[in-house]
């Protein structure tokens, strides 16, 4: 896919969900997608390789909780793989600041090539199990937002997650369709660790039949220090 054919097509979709794209950001998600394609060849990144694919379901399905990104926001992206969706949305918010997760350091390293091959000024990334993230004094309840797609259960993913939010900062837990269950599941598990359940965004990607549910966690209440667990504990014996 030629530069123009990718611009008209990510400014296009992007338009459906609100978001304006300069060309300058354009030139920055198209270096992204054609390095995406490159190290997927060499290393297990992604299942989705096609660049139309790689628009919708990768950077258009990232960018549908870019209306909760607040101006000056400090975010991390929990378990960030191949940088979905922190990475899309820095492109955006470039007034933010992001931190990527992630517990591969094969996927670092990417990421790290990423960010320096298109000069990004506003990410960081961080190798580290999220468990031991959630420990760190360095970043525990240093975060406005928390951010993660497709990572784990719910329940599991708010013992990742709200730790290392702040009071009255939120978690943005991008799940597929059928979530009931899960959400049913995780209200102890959100009670225990000092978040509440604010609402659940519904969203179809664009020219798909593909909907997507944006579950949003507030933290109410200070999480206690026993709070996550030591690694591989919130998997293996989820809170309930």
């Amino acid at each position: 896919m030629d530069f123009d054919v990718f611009f008209n097509k990510l400014v296009k979709e992007c338009a459906s969900l609100n978001v304006c794209i300069s060309e300058g950001q354009a030139k920055s998600f198209f270096k992204y997608m054609n390095l995406l394609i490159e190290w997927n060849e060499k290393m297990n990144l992604t299942t989705i390789v096609e660049p139309d694919d790689i628009i919708i379901k990768h950077f258009i399905d990232s960018l549908t909780i870019s209306k909760f990104i607040d101006r000056g926001a400090k975010v991390a992206d929990i378990g960030t793989g191949a940088g979905f969706p922190g990475l899309p949305i820095s492109l955006v918010h470039e007034d933010c600041e992001f931190s990527l997760v992630d517990s591969l350091n094969k996927r670092i390293v990417f990421l790290q090539e990423v960010i320096n091959n298109i000069g990004i000024k506003n990410v960081s990334t961080i190798h580290s199990r999220a468990e031991d993230f959630g420990k760190d004094k360095n970043f525990r309840e240093s975060y406005d937002i928390v951010v993660s797609r497709a990572v784990a259960p719910l329940n599991v993913l708010v013992e990742y997650m709200l730790p290392v939010l702040k009071m009255g900062g939120f978690c943005i837990c991008m799940k597929a369709f059928n979530i009931d269950e899960e959400v049913k599941n995780a209200k102890k598990a959100c009670e225990l660790l000092g978040g509440s359940i604010d609402f659940i965004d519904e969203v179809t990607l664009p020219n798909t039949d593909i909907i997507r549910k944006n579950i949003v966690v507030r933290k109410i209440k200070d999480t206690p220090n026993r709070f996550p667990r030591k690694a591989g504990i919130p998997s293996k014996e989820p809170l309930v």
